[in-house]
């Protein structure tokens, strides 16, 4: 298991279409692309402009396949309108163990 983890900042005018389009990419990653496990948004409690993406995929193929899916094109649309030049950081790690 391959999981992304993204961490970003948000311009505060534009918030609202940030959560409406990161909800939209999440649903479909999840539920359309059988290579990811689970997409969970995360928001910082002390600076609500600040989220950490948490994405579990089944290799670095399904990764390259998300990205490629017409609703991460529209994502990227929004985030470049909403996300503070930048501010985000993508890694990609292994995952090592997970307690359930």
């Amino acid at each position: 298991m391959i999981a992304l983890v993204v961490r970003l900042e948000v311009h505060a005018e534009r918030l609202d279409q940030f959560l409406a389009a990161i909800k939209e990419n999440a649903a479909r990653t999840f539920n359309d692309e059988p290579g990811c496990h689970y997409f969970d948004v995360t928001q910082d409690t002390k600076n609500p402009l600040n989220f950490i993406f948490y994405e579990l995929y089944e290799d670095e193929a399904a990764i390259e396949a998300h990205r490629a899916a017409p609703h991460f094109a529209k994502w990227r649309e929004a985030a470049d309108q909403c996300v503070v030049k930048g501010s985000q950081v993508n890694t990609i790690t292994k995952r090592l163990f997970h307690h359930s």
